[in-house]
């Protein structure tokens, strides 16, 4: 059996591994998540607008820490993604064997079932590295992951998430072996508000999936 960490994958490598084929066009779980009405209220506009002020002078200047700490921990903390039925859990390893090849890694942010440790991950936020930094491939990264959670979960649904470089945001939905991803959307602009709707969707998601209402 070998071994490979997250961030030691590249795309074309992935794809042979796993047999992952990617959709540019018409991929179902994608096109219904990102054709959601955006419906901000007039109480979050004005915290988003806030916010994307911020990040339009910072973004290019802050570092990955900053980034965190300033920007997406205050859009999640107004997308409320917090709910008894789960837990928000930042820089956990998840691990799984697929195909005689064991894949572990740190991911930054996952939703997920589980006390302590993340046990059945339902969506990750990836990377948030600057545009000009980034080393390691992060759709590569995020998709590692989220083919860990196929393992880790019981049932068989899509998996959502996102990789952020910088201002930018790319919304991921894995299905099997199959995926799509979003064209970028950036959060120093109008973006920002279908972001924060994609992220709450993402919510009503996971609450679908376990069988509970908002």
């Amino acid at each position: 059996m070998s071994y490979k960490s997250f961030e030691k994958w590249e795309l074309d490598e992935l794809h042979r591994a796993f047999g992952l084929k990617r959709h540019y066009k018409n991929f179902k779980p994608l096109e219904e998540w990102l054709n959601i009405p955006t419906n901000i209220s007039t109480t979050d506009k004005v915290l988003l607008d806030k916010l994307k002020e911020k990040a339009m002078y910072n973004i290019d200047y802050w570092n990955e820490d900053e980034l965190k700490f300033f920007f997406i921990g205050r859009l999640v903390d107004i997308c409320e993604l917090d709910s008894p039925h789960y837990k928000i859990f930042t820089q956990r390893s998840i691990k799984a064997t697929i195909n005689d090849i064991e894949l572990k890694g740190i991911v930054d942010f996952v939703i997920a079932k589980g006390l302590i440790k993340p046990e059945k991950p339902f969506f990750f936020l990836h990377e948030y590295k600057q545009e000009k930094t980034h080393i390691n491939d992060p759709l590569a990264q995020l998709l590692s992951a989220m083919l860990v959670a196929q393992v880790l979960n019981e049932k068989k649904h899509p998996l959502y998430g996102c990789y952020v470089l910088g201002r930018l945001w790319f919304f991921v939905v894995l299905k099997d072996n199959e995926y799509a991803v979003s064209l970028a959307y950036d959060a120093t602009q109008d973006d920002i508000y279908q972001i924060a709707a994609l992220m709450r969707e993402a919510r009503n998601y996971i609450l679908d999936i376990l069988g509970v209402s908002s």
